[in-house]
């Protein structure tokens, strides 16, 4: 079997014309994978919408409700940065279960990828910066809650800090939440991540992949989780909008490579989702994007997992 991929049609949402979240990308990355030969058909895996009730594991009941309803007052939706509409539920509710099927697919092949995910500015009971629902959160209280994994490390290389992950995760010692993020960018008000490593505005490749090393390694022997849910961003690419990082095609790929092949020869099953991303050259964005699959098709291989 090769590495399991997993994508849905309803990955993409209709936005208004000259919206700055880049949509169409989820489709994008789809079809690059095909044409690109990194994938093929019968990789694909595709998700289920979950219960209301795992959603409810994470997030309160009248934020959810009011989200699927179209109830959420204007501030709310504000926060969000994207306009309510029933197909935008439908791709939010799609994603996270996307993100769950990910998860059970690596903890029965070692190494699984999604075609989205990464909200992790998403509260318990609001959403932000384009994140809703907190899918990587979700995913990890289905999969205690369903006895598959108790212990879950959260590992977020986004360029953000996952602020809402870390809070979501505060008290609890089951799972572990770190963050390696720009220290000079969204959110302004950073929550505390069970190991926040914040960077400097325009680290380069060589500098990021030194200061990783220091700390994937010695946490996964400290922690040792069941599950790895990695939160592959691009964003802190060099050519990012919203980045302030300066790391190189060759840098991302070389970061997907470290922390695939640390994870798994080691022995720790990754689940892993796409993160943020937003570049002005939409086709180098997806490249990027595909870059994860690309290193997690090699290591799946070379494993044999």
């Amino acid at each position: 079997m090769d590495l399991p991929i997993i994508y849905h049609p309803d990955y993409v949402a209709p936005l208004p014309e000259g919206h700055r979240f880049p949509m169409p990308k989820f489709g994008k990355l789809y079809e690059r994978l095909l044409n690109s030969h990194i994938a093929t058909l019968d990789q694909f895996h595709t998700p289920e919408i979950p219960p209301t009730e795992w959603i409810e594991l994470v997030h309160t009941s009248d934020y959810v409700q009011a989200y699927l309803k179209g109830t959420l007052d204007t501030k709310a939706q504000r926060r969000i940065g994207l306009p309510w509409s029933s197909a935008l539920v439908k791709r939010t509710c799609t994603a996270v279960g996307g993100t769950l099927l990910t998860a059970q697919l690596a903890l029965k092949y070692g190494l699984a990828c999604n075609t989205a995910g990464g909200t992790h500015h998403a509260f318990p009971s609001y959403g932000s910066g384009f994140c809703i629902f907190n899918d990587l959160a979700i995913a990890a209280r289905v999969l205690q809650q369903q006895g598959l994994a108790q212990k879950i490390l959260i590992l977020d290389l986004d360029v953000h800090q996952g602020d809402g992950t870390a809070f979501i995760f505060q008290d609890d010692p089951t799972v572990f939440t770190f963050s390696m993020h720009c220290e000079i960018n969204f959110p302004s008000t950073k929550q505390t991540s069970d190991l926040d490593v914040p960077l400097p505005e325009g680290m380069e490749d060589d500098a990021y992949l030194q200061t990783l090393a220091r700390y994937l390694p010695d946490l996964l022997s400290e922690f040792q989780p069941d599950i790895v849910l990695y939160d592959a961003g691009v964003d802190p690419h060099t050519g990012d909008r919203l980045g302030k990082l300066a790391l190189t095609d060759t840098g991302l790929y070389r970061r997907e490579m470290q922390v695939l092949s640390t994870c798994v020869a080691a022995g720790y099953p990754v689940a892993s989702v796409i993160g943020g991303g937003y570049a002005d050259d939409f086709d180098a964005l997806i490249y990027r994007h595909s870059l994860v699959h690309r290193a997690a098709s090699h290591v799946y291989r070379q494993y044999r997992l």
